[in-house]
């Protein structure tokens, strides 16, 4: 008789994960959540062994990093100007939760929306408080741990200021430079705004009184299952994408032929 692999089939052990609401002060989490999309979405893989996160997108235009072995460490994504779009980054803490970083990254690989979305829409939707304060435009959820923050910098450019923080002082922020293209910002306030919960293995919800946490029992098999659902689904659009460009007609002339052929009798 077969001994059963211990993790794996009918005999796998159930593990003890944590549901953390808000997911803003949930902890960084696990950056595959972040990396498998993108690359299942036809980015490129540059980071070295050992080293920091390193994605690039297949046009080469942008790049997604996650680096946690500097100060302050956390996320950068810049884009380089392309045609009508200038340059853009934006820098994320490190304890930035990945589902909220994914409302960006995964969005990167979607198609530049024709009209800029109203970022404030998500979150006033979930309750939160927007005012008009010291010049700022500035948001705040409803127990007070994030925000999210609009002003002019010193030469009349946009910024946008976000991040979470509870009564101890743990958190994050993140900034957006004023080129960040605004169905971007909006995904990403969509994620930060949600009010389900996130789910961290034991040993990864961070001591925050602020917190709420339930206890599950989760088998390997069905992480296995969620994550490849999520890798599926990118895979499937970029699929989707690469056929439809495939599929557009050519736009250059042909050269004109008359009816009947070209040759003449002699």
């Amino acid at each position: 008789m077969k001994k059963q692999w211990q993790g794996w089939g009918p005999g796998e052990q159930a593990e003890q994960h944590y549901l953390v609401q808000p997911r803003s002060l949930a902890g960084g989490g696990d950056v595959r959540h972040v990396a498998a999309f993108l690359h299942a979405s036809g980015w490129r893989d540059k980071s070295k062994s050992g080293g920091p996160l390193f994605m690039e997108s297949s046009d080469r235009t942008i790049r997604v990093a996650y680096d946690p072995y500097v100060l302050p460490g956390g996320w950068t994504i810049h884009s380089r100007a392309d045609g009508p779009n200038g340059e853009w980054s934006a820098h994320l803490g490190i304890q930035t939760p990945v589902e909220i970083v994914a409302g960006l990254t995964d969005a990167l690989t979607r198609p530049r929306e024709a009209h800029a979305p109203n970022v404030w829409a998500p979150l006033q939707q979930q309750g939160w408080h927007t005012r008009f304060e010291s010049g700022n435009y500035v948001s705040t959820s409803p127990d007070g741990t994030a925000w999210m923050q609009y002003h002019r910098g010193a030469g009349g450019e946009a910024m946008w200021w976000t991040g979470a923080k509870d009564g101890q002082g743990y958190g994050w922020t993140a900034n957006f430079t004023p080129n960040t293209p605004m169905h971007l910002v909006h995904a990403f306030a969509s994620e930060l705004a949600s009010p389900d919960p996130v789910m961290r293995p034991r040993g990864r919800v961070p001591h925050s009184t602020q917190i709420r946490t339930w206890s599950v029992s989760v088998k390997p098999s069905q992480l296995g299952a969620w994550q490849q659902a999520r890798i599926t689904a990118a895979r499937a659009a970029n699929w989707a994408r690469n056929s439809t460009r495939a599929a557009r007609p050519r736009t250059s002339a042909r050269p004109y032929t008359p009816v009947g052929g070209a040759r003449t009798r002699r």
